[in-house]
């Protein structure tokens, strides 16, 4: 990842808590020297990743032992240079991104159970007050024609970064237009940005 020193974090708790709350991956994998792609979200347990795709996916058939790269997309939004305060500025784009690598480890039998349960679980949990959904409702025949339709896998961080691109490098009276801007767009993505970057100062 390109990270200047203004955007970069390297706080592993605030990287944690970032994938917690945009657990939705991109996952790719390089064979015969091409790019696949996949997208699956994402049990976090530490440093370790936990997931599943469709077994007649791809990068499913060839993900086990291979290295992988995970990337996370948090909120973006262009930035207009009529909101900075100083003159002769450019367009661009703030964001927030995560970006992790490791071997890929195939989860089978109770795993994979467990696997789903805790990424419905974690989902759901973001429903409350709604009572959670949980797997037991999945009559036991139907549950087992489904785990045979998936196939689930561990990865174990060998590198985590993340780079937060919010407008750090400007002055403040810049970066405060940014925000109000953004925020007065009037939709959750200029919302979320905006957020994002008054935690960042």
């Amino acid at each position: 990842m390109y990270r200047p020193a203004a955007f970069a974090v390297n706080d592993r708790s605030a990287i944690e808590a970032f994938i917690r709350a945009q657990p939705f991956a991109t996952i790719a994998l390089v064979r015969d020297g091409a790019v696949e792609l996949a997208y699956a979200p994402v049990v976090l347990d530490g440093e370790v990743v936990r997931f599943h795709l469709a077994a007649s996916n791809p990068v499913a058939r060839f993900a086990a032992g291979a290295r992988l790269k995970l990337s996370f997309l948090g909120p973006h939004a262009y930035v207009s240079p009529d909101w900075y305060e100083s003159a002769g500025k450019v367009p661009t784009w703030n964001y927030c991104a995560v970006e992790g690598e490791g071997v890929a480890e195939r989860l089978d039998g109770a795993a994979l159970t467990s696997l789903l349960v805790d990424l419905s679980a974690a989902a759901e949990e973001k429903l409350a007050p709604k009572p959670p959904w949980t797997i037991d409702k999945i009559p036991r025949d139907r549950m087992a024609a489904l785990l045979k339709a998936i196939v689930g896998f561990s990865l174990r961080f060998e590198t985590l970064e993340a780079k937060f691109k919010l407008s750090q490098n400007v002055a403040a009276a810049d970066a405060a237009g940014v925000m109000a801007g953004l925020e007065a767009r009037g939709d959750a993505a200029g919302a979320a940005v905006a957020a994002a970057m008054k935690r960042m100062r």
